[in-house]
Order: structure tokens, then C-alpha cells, then sequence
């Protein structure tokens, strides 16, 4: 199902590199792939609630009975699918200047590879997909850093998406974490979506060349590597230290991050 998933997104993904996919295509592309992994049997069964009793919340209460899959839990795809294409777009918009993607990509899968050999995953053959992963990202941003010599593409970007939001699936559903080391491209698209719904236009649709973090340090003097430096050190920092953070410890690193980004986001107004 994987497999499958990744040659139907790396193709389409191919094609709009080259002769642009409207948006909605895409995003509904984008929808049909997460469902095919989602379906084949990953998925997040179970989310960490601090306010429940038991702390957790289960997503596999409600099934729908289907011939081809068998029963599929309703709230398990909801929030699987959803995750998978919110990964897989932070990515894909975040890829603004070379290197950025494959950067934070590369902490990533070193950092679920790290959690999946810890005592509480310990998933050694995770941990090996992961650093290998790792491994690609670093290659690729070799060619990518800037001065680039290559281009990431979508094919790049939606590819180290859709891995790092599957990886975190299999981690046992470490949203949290991944969130942490995601979390300067999913809170800037939060921002990039507020501006674009604020003047009345597609959330979909880029009008402005000073709507992403990277494009607004750009403007006002950043260099394209000081600001990878920044995006590397954010996302480090925070996803090591999720590592050793309890539930309620990520929720105030999430707090303290989207603090950051608030603080960076005025700070890169022009």
C-alpha cells in the first residue's frame, strides 16, 4: 500500500513540477494517497489526552463496513488522513529556498530514529528505515544547500512529507514529537492559511511572494543559509528535547513554540 502510494504521489508530483496541477487536483491526490495508507492498515488508532482518565483517546470507536478493506475505523481516518496531507504540504510549501526542506527533514528522520530504538517504541527496523532516510535527506542536501545545484521539486518535498507523518505513524503515533520537529513549517502554513482566508482568498492559492517565514527574512536581509541555520536550530532543539518531555511538557513546548514563530512572524513584517 506504501509503495503504491509513493509512485501515485511521485508521479503526479513529477507532473506538476513540470506543467503546473491546479491545487484542488492536487490536494485531492494528495487525499487519495493518504487513504491508501490509511486503508492497507497504518494508521493512529489511539491519541495521548492528559484530561481523559486513562489518557488516552481512542479514534477506533465508530467502523465503516466496506468490501474492499474490510471494517475501517471513522475517526482513525479522519486524523490519519488529515495528518498525513498536513505533513505532506508543510513540506511542499516550505520548500521556499534550497536546502530548508531537506534539512529539517533529515532532524526529523534522525530524531523518530532515535525514538524508535528508546524503550518506549523500541522498533530497531524503524529505526533503521528512519536513519536511512536520514541518510537520503543528507545526500540530497549536499546538491541542495545553497549555492544549489539541484532543485528538491514537490516530487522532493511531498516524498519526505508523506514519510515523516508515515514513520510517525508506525513510532506508535508520536504526533506530538513530530510536531515539535515540524513545527516551523506547520505553524507557518497556519499562518500563510490566517492571511490568505483574512484578505478573502484561496487557502490554496499563493498571491503574495511575502507570505512565508522564509520569504519575509528574505526581504528584510536574512541569506538563505542564515535562515536554514534557523529553521535547523528550532527544529533540533525542540525535537530533542520532545525526546525526554512527558505529555504535558511537549504541550508547553508546543506553547513555546508557537510563541517563537508569533515573535519571528512580527519581527519579519515588512
Amino acid at each position: 500500500g506504501i509503495l503504491s502510494a509513493i509512485f501515485l504521489l511521485a508521479l503526479v508530483s513529477f507532473i506538476d513540477d513540470r506543467r503546473t496541477v491546479p491545487p484542488k487536483l492536487r490536494l485531492l491526490v494528495q487525499a487519495f494517497v493518504a487513504f491508501i495508507i490509511f486503508a492497507t492498515g497504518s494508521r493512529i488508532y489511539t491519541l495521548t489526552n492528559p484530561l481523559l482518565a486513562d489518557g488516552l483517546l481512542n479514534l477506533d470507536t465508530i467502523d465503516i463496513p466496506t468490501s474492499l478493506f474490510g471494517p475501517l475505523p471513522l475517526w482513525s481516518g479522519v486524523f490519519t488522513i488529515f495528518w498525513l496531507m498536513l505533513c505532506m504540504n508543510a513540506l511542499n510549501w516550505f520548500d521556499g529556498i534550497p536546502g530548508q526542506v531537506s534539512t529539517l527533514s533529515t532532524i526529523g528522520f534522525i530524531v523518530i530514529g532515535i525514538l524508535s530504538i528508546s524503550d518506549r517504541v523500541n522498533q530497531p527496523e524503524l529505526a533503521l528505515i528512519a536513519f536511512v532516510l536520514a541518510g537520503i535527506g543528507l545526500a540530497g542536501l549536499l546538491f541542495d544547500f545553497p549555492p544549489n545545484r539541484v532543485l528538491m521539486g514537490d516530487t522532493g518535498a511531498m516524498f519526505f512529507g508523506l514519510m515523516l507523518g508515515v514513520l510517525t505513524i508506525y513510532a506508535g503515533g508520536k504526533v506530538a514529537t513530530a510536531f515539535l520537529v515540524l513545527g516551523v513549517p506547520l505553524i507557518d502554513v497556519l499562518f500563510v492559511v490566517i492571511r490568505r482566508l483574512s484578505k478573502g482568498t484561496s487557502p490554496l492559492k499563493g498571491n503574495d511572494t511575502n507570505e512565508h517565514l522564509h520569504h519575509r527574512l528574505l526581504a528584510i536581509g536574512w541569506s538563505e543559509r542564515k535562515i536554514i541555520l534557523l529553521t535547523a536550530t528550532l527544529g533540533t532543539l525542540f525535537g530533542i528535547t520532545a525526546l525526554f518531555l512527558s505529555t504535558n511538557g511537549k504541550i508547553a513546548a508546543a506553547v513555546t513554540l508557537f510563541a517563537v514563530m508569533l515573535g519571528l512572524s512580527r519581527y519579519s513584517r515588512t
